[in-house]
């Protein structure tokens, strides 16, 4: 009787069975060897032969063989009825190597003896998309190389084989030098067709070993294990930026792009991936900065301004949730009876960890990503409130200030999120103030001279940041609706010693009392230089001398007392770190 022929006889229900339950089925004896195949598991895997006293182990790639051997091993273990023992695994027919996922179960056979019945499923293609799925999670789709996700992954396999070994490496940003005006001049699918072959160029220039990824625009990250000196950097950064430099052919247009290279060691640099591609990112940017085709190993020297730090990013984020930032306030003083009269908000980020995180690492990442608008108007309705309590407490009228950044003042919905806290905290319009600087008002004068007029229609009234020290314009003074003045620290510090520092003070002082503006001296820290401000006509400071920043509750209890004393929590920054305290970015 030829194999492929049903047997027909006592188990012949048993075998119809076993045709329905799947795509290859197999009654076993408790050691795995097959006792009957169904019909569609002989045409599969027979080959023409009959299967039966074979090791279903057998069947299987060889790689594979173990864990059938352990899935057969573990049903005969389990009792009658227990439940199935899955596993995943690759047999061989007629020479390919479809994926099958075998169930097998204990159970009493027709004969009243234990055997196993194996029920098999073809997943190949259910295999095919997983896999496709997962490198669509994992890379580029329009260069198929790494995507973040993926470089992630390998940096931190490569630390960990740092670790153990003890060989550096360094990791390199490749961003290319002038690919936007391909978008411009030759439309997006020219872009596109520069970035495949840039990527193209470099894979082939780079080791197997080494791994490059596509992290975004026209930017890519290469990891280079063991490439960690001088002369090693040097060498694959050369070839990185020669295979660049050459021209690009496309649609009859020949292009040359170039690129600009930063690099970041590990662990001289940084031990951790974010880190990492942080730096050498910050290496690129300064060697685009510096004359671009070249390459900048990074330097904590040349690094500038804090870096975006994208796990700060990202921890950001999980604060505004868990409520992590608070709003803290610092007095402004009337010079004469030194009595409070209102009290300019800073924003603070008090992680759980971390503590307290200086405004100017994550002032300019929330301007960056647009978090700035969300806390911001959280700011601005919060101080509202908050000055309502502050006149409870002292029984007079103050005002508060609110710092408001270039973004914001941008956004189109910010006259909305004005007129909200307005109506929100019942405050009258003159008693809020918004503080914005020369810069931001310099970028689109027309635009900021329509948004001041509107905030002037409100009553707000706008006070002019860190005056003096950007663009200086008096002109502005004229064509914007300025209520205030605020002389920045950097003119007020080196009084009353400091000749030039004096000039420009009497100079803005004298300027504020003919324009009808007034005036607020900052920095403050000293007896001296308050005496020096009160007596050449400037009413308001704020300051070290008569108050640093303090919570809500301390600002009460000042207000209370009406006291002007320097209150400090104890995990405030010592008045050394005044100036990075409170950048004028915060809100």
């Amino acid at each position: 009787m030829s194999p492929l022929m049903p047997q027909p006889g006592l188990h012949h229900e048993l075998d119809q069975l076993m045709e329905a339950a799947g795509d290859a089925v197999f009654r076993l004896d408790p050691d795995g060897r097959i006792v009957h195949a169904s019909l569609r598991a002989l045409r599969r895997f027979g080959q023409g032969r009959p299967l039966d006293g074979i090791a279903i182990s057998t069947l299987g790639i060889d790689a594979d063989q173990p864990q059938i051997e352990a899935a057969v091993a573990a049903a005969s273990a389990a009792g009658a009825g227990a439940e199935h023992t899955v596993v995943n695994v690759r047999l061989r027919e007629h020479g390919a190597t479809p994926w099958f996922e075998l169930r097998i179960a204990r159970f009493t056979g027709p004969s009243g003896g234990a055997e196993l019945l194996a029920v098999g499923r073809d997943i190949t293609q259910q295999q095919a998309t997983e896999a496709h799925l997962r490198h669509m999670a994992t890379h580029d789709t329009l260069t198929d190389l790494p995507n973040r996700l993926l470089l992630s992954d390998r940096i931190r396999m490569v630390i960990s084989h740092a670790r153990r070994s003890g060989q550096d490496f360094s990791v390199a940003t490749i961003g290319l030098d002038a690919f936007k005006k391909v978008n411009d001049g030759l439309g997006l699918p020219a872009g596109d067709a520069v970035l495949r072959m840039a990527a193209e160029r470099l894979r082939k220039t780079l080791r197997d070993s080494d791994t490059l990824a596509r992290v975004g625009g026209d930017e890519f990250v290469a990891v280079l294990p063991g490439t960690y000196t001088e002369a090693q950097i040097k060498l694959v950064t050369g070839r990185l930026l020669a295979t660049l430099q050459a021209p690009f052919e496309i649609d009859h247009h020949t292009v040359y792009i170039g690129a600009s290279i930063g690099v970041a060691i590990y662990p001289q640099h940084a031990e951790d991936e974010v880190r990492l591609v942080a730096l050498a990112d910050a290496a690129m940017s300064h060697a685009k900065d510096t004359g671009k085709s070249r390459c900048v190993v990074y330097s904590e020297r040349q690094s500038g301004p804090p870096l975006h730090d994208i796990s700060l990013e990202a921890a950001m984020f999980r604060a505004v949730r868990e409520g992590e930032f608070q709003l803290y306030y610092q007095p402004i003083v009337d010079t004469r009876t030194r009595q409070i009269q209102g009290f300019e908000t800073l924003m603070r980020w008090k992680h759980p960890t971390l503590g307290m995180v200086p405004p100017a690492r994550f002032i300019p990442i929330a301007e960056t990503n647009g978090l700035i608008n969300l806390l911001g108007a959280w700011a601005l309705k919060a101080a509202c409130v908050q000055l309502k309590q502050f006149e409870q407490v002292a029984r007079r009228a103050l005002y508060i200030s609110v710092n408001i950044s270039p973004r914001q003042f941008r956004s189109d919905k910010f006259l909305t999120v004005l007129d909200d806290a307005l109506a929100f905290s019942g405050l009258r319009g003159e008693q809020l103030v918004l503080e914005i600087t020369e810069g931001t008002l310099m970028i689109d004068p027309a635009h900021a001279e329509t948004i001041l007029t509107r905030m002037a229609e409100r009553r707000a009234r706008i006070a002019i940041d860190d005056f003096g020290t950007g663009y200086s314009s008096l002109a502005y003074l004229k064509r914007f609706p300025i209520s205030v003045l605020k002389v920045d620290r950097a003119f007020v510090k080196d009084l009353p010693a400091s000749e030039k520092d004096a000039a420009i003070c009497n100079a803005v002082l004298d300027l504020a009392k003919h324009l009808q503006l007034s005036v607020v001296a900052e920095g403050v820290e000293t007896e001296a230089q308050l005496a020096f401000l009160e007596a050449r006509g400037c009413q308001y400071i704020q300051g070290y001398l008569t108050g640093k920043p303090m919570t809500a509750q301390v600002a009460m209890a000042a207000l209370k007392e009406d006291m002007y004393a320097a209150f400090l929590p104890p995990s405030q920054p010592s008045p050394a770190t005044h100036a990075v305290d409170t950048p004028k970015e915060a809100p």
